[in-house]
């Protein structure tokens, strides 16, 4: 077998485990991602809720940096602190080396199976989680069939003259094997496929002994960046979680590289198969960083909080001003469009913050808190008026067609944002100071209504910006689809609030006008978030001109 086939296997090998690694976060983002999120934002009562949340929803996303965002964002809005978030990132971790370890399981009986059962669900149905369930599973196929084809595209590597001297080299140099460990988990974007990469090569007797330690470190310190980039743009106080993240977990692995040196911390796996050895040092590592970090996160994320200070706010603020809307593209109308595209997603991202935000506040409302919303709320006045003044410098003529109606559907997008942040900011805070200056509590019943109705504008949120972002037209069906199922929900509750009234339940009838106004907000921000879709569908002729009959 030539060099170049070779590589050709062995690069559709990786490729495969990188797709099915995606597809099956992808599914299960889709499928069960609302649902997921609420457990693990009500999950954070104790350090080891926080650690069995953060491991489970990164086992059933098979991602730790997926769950990083998510915490990250609950931080930024005050649904928990930063040292509860880094613990519950550190648990992602270990959750995220434990699929690791059971995906080196003989598993591939369950190929085949999968991947039948995967294909019937998703074309036998037209259900979207039905759907989704099948994409996992053929998913989950895929992923095993990658590695078989990894364990068999790096069988003719052992041939290879030119492989063990480089690998012989960084035996010799661990701190270089560390940093290249580091770029390969940068660039897939997963430590779970890079350590399955490392563990695969080493099944086949490619990888020395000597390396597995500097290799698994260097994933782990590259793991860590991959979750800080990505969150770059998240608020100051949740890239807190995101920074202690790596002051415990990437500064870790640099330490445990150095202490490699003198102490040979593969020691008591030196007998064990290299393949096994290097997921069992993936998750010992883990296992060390997750301890350490239930016994440290308060003090770094004291330690990070004290050097946010020391830097001044305006750096932060300078850095979350940060715009898409270069005037040099304004020359170029199609890349023009797209910057305003991508300042359409910023603004998507701070309305989020502030439907996340805003309802725990009618509960415990703190005066920080609605300074924050009304502080967001003037970023999502501020950038929708950036959108429509540099939207309005591009001249038509310039424009194709479908340029010149992208930009009117940009320009509503963003009137429609701007909008639902009124009414979080005024319209629902005005009610959250009425409450708290009357002292009025919500019946149970009541609150618990609320709440559900609320969660499903937050999902709807994240479905209409998930729209926006890539055009779908099935997930554009489905949110339109889910209007009704709100305006169904509001419907409910405001008969069950009628008959708490009929009862003469004392705080119902204290709260009535409330819930009723707030009932109405809800419903207005839904129709809201429900009417991004509507270009998407009308430009495939898939809405009607008029609802009467």
């Amino acid at each position: 077998m030539t060099g170049a086939t070779v590589f050709l296997h062995f690069a559709g090998a990786v490729a495969l485990l990188l797709w099915a690694t995606r597809m099956v976060r992808t599914g299960v983002e889709r499928a069960y991602g609302p649902a997921l999120q609420g457990v693990l934002q009500r999950a954070f009562r104790t350090r080891l809720q926080a650690v069995m949340a953060g491991g489970m929803l990164a086992a059933a996303l098979q991602s730790a940096t997926a769950v990083a965002l998510i915490v990250s964002s609950f931080v930024a809005t005050g649904y928990v602190t930063a040292a509860r978030g880094v613990v519950a990132l550190l648990g992602a971790d270990l959750g995220s080396a434990l699929v690791a370890r059971l995906l080196r399981l003989d598993l591939s009986l369950l190929i085949p199976a999968l991947i039948l059962a995967g294909t019937i669900a998703f074309r036998m149905s037209e259900a979207r989680r039905t759907r989704q369930i099948g994409r996992i599973m053929v998913g989950i196929a895929l992923l095993l069939l990658s590695l078989k084809m990894l364990s068999d595209a790096s069988e003719p590597l052992r041939e290879s003259q030119i492989l063990p001297l480089i690998l012989g080299y960084l035996s010799r140099d661990w701190f270089t094997a560390f940093v290249v460990a580091a770029v390969i988990a940068w660039l897939f974007h997963s430590s779970i496929a890079a350590v399955l990469l490392v563990a695969a090569m080493a099944d086949q007797r490619l990888i020395p002994p000597e390396l597995v330690v500097p290799l698994i470190l260097g994933i782990n310190f590259g793991a860590t960046l991959v979750a800080l980039y990505l969150g770059r743009t998240v608020a100051p106080a949740g890239r807190l979680v995101l920074l202690g993240n790596v002051a415990l977990r990437g500064v870790g692995a640099l330490l445990a590289l150095v202490l490699h040196h003198f102490i040979m911390l593969d020691a008591p796996l030196r007998d064990l198969p290299t393949g096994e050895a290097t997921v069992l040092t993936h998750i010992g590592f883990n296992v060390a960083v997750l301890i350490l970090g239930c016994l440290l996160a308060a003090p770094v994320v004291r330690l990070l909080s004290g050097i946010y200070t020391a830097t001044g706010p305006t750096r932060l603020d300078e850095a979350q001003a940060a715009t898409a809307l270069s005037e040099d593209d304004l020359a170029r109308p199609s890349q023009a469009v797209a910057n305003a595209q991508r300042e359409l997603i910023a603004m998507c991202g701070k309305v989020e913050l502030m439907l996340d935000a805003v309802m725990e506040q009618f509960r415990r409302p703190r005066g920080q808190d609605l300074r924050l919303l009304a502080r967001y709320d003037d970023e999502v006045d501020e950038i929708h008026m950036r959108i429509k003044l540099y939207l309005a410098r591009i001249a038509d003529e310039q424009l194709t067609d479908e340029e010149q109606q992208l930009v009117y559907d940009l320009l509503n997008a963003s009137i429609q944002l701007e909008q639902i942040g009124d009414i979080v900011s005024r319209a629902m805070v005005v009610k959250i100071d009425k409450r708290a200056d009357a002292r009025m509590q919500f019946s149970e019943e009541g609150w618990q209504e609320l709440r559900a109705i609320h969660d499903e504008v937050r999902r709807n949120a994240r479905r209409a910006f998930n729209v926006l972002l890539s055009g779908d037209v099935e997930a554009a069906r489905e949110l339109v689809r889910n209007k009704e199922t709100l305006r169904e929900m509001v419907r409910d509750s405001t008969t069950a609030h009628l008959q708490r009234l009929r009862r003469g339940l004392d705080r119902s009838v204290a709260t009535s006008s409330l819930h009723i106004d707030t009932l109405r907000d809800l419903k207005e921000v839904n129709s809201l978030l429900v009417a991004l879709a509507y270009p998407v569908l009308e430009h495939r002729g898939m809405l009607k001109t008029t609802r009467l009959a």
